[in-house]
């Protein structure tokens, strides 16, 4: 691959096809598939806030040669320690064969110029604390801030 090749750009809704094997890896890899994994009516209703206007849910994917390699999904939201919308970027992934290549980078990259162009000041994530190969990727884009997060299902 050449950085040339490679294209960040908000998904079409005929993309569905090819982000969906992507968003079903994103999700195998966090051990979410088979019995655990969301359901096709959830998959439906992430791909369709994507293209609402009303939703504060956006993505962006990385394709080379007509071939969606990875995606991003992100939303923006208030906070109560700032004025404006910061961002948080939910969902990262590429496919193997593009790990180490800069589409993740690039991802990131593209969700840092989006909300710049928004007005907000700060992106953030979370990853698993064994996800060694992405925080590679994270220390050198970002600065580990040393939270650690809770949840809880109900």
């Amino acid at each position: 691959m050449t950085m040339s090749s490679l294209c960040i750009r908000r998904p079409n809704p005929e993309d569905y096809s090819g982000w969906k094997p992507l968003w079903d890896g994103y999700n195998a890899f966090y051990g979410r598939e088979g019995p655990t994994a969301p359901s096709e009516e959830v998959a439906l209703v992430a791909w369709h806030r994507f293209f609402d206007v009303y939703e504060p849910v956006h993505a962006l994917v990385a394709e080379i040669n007509g071939t969606i390699v990875g995606l991003t999904h992100y939303l923006f939201h208030r906070s109560t320690t700032r004025i404006e919308p910061t961002c948080y970027l939910q969902d990262l992934f590429t496919v193997q064969t593009q790990r180490g290549q800069g589409v993740g980078r690039q991802l990131i990259e593209g969700v840092y110029a989006h909300a710049k162009r928004e007005g907000i000041p700060r992106v953030y994530w979370q990853t698993h604390a064994t996800n060694a190969a992405g925080r590679l990727l994270y220390d050198k884009v970002a600065s580990h801030d040393g939270f650690i997060v809770y949840s809880k299902l109900l």
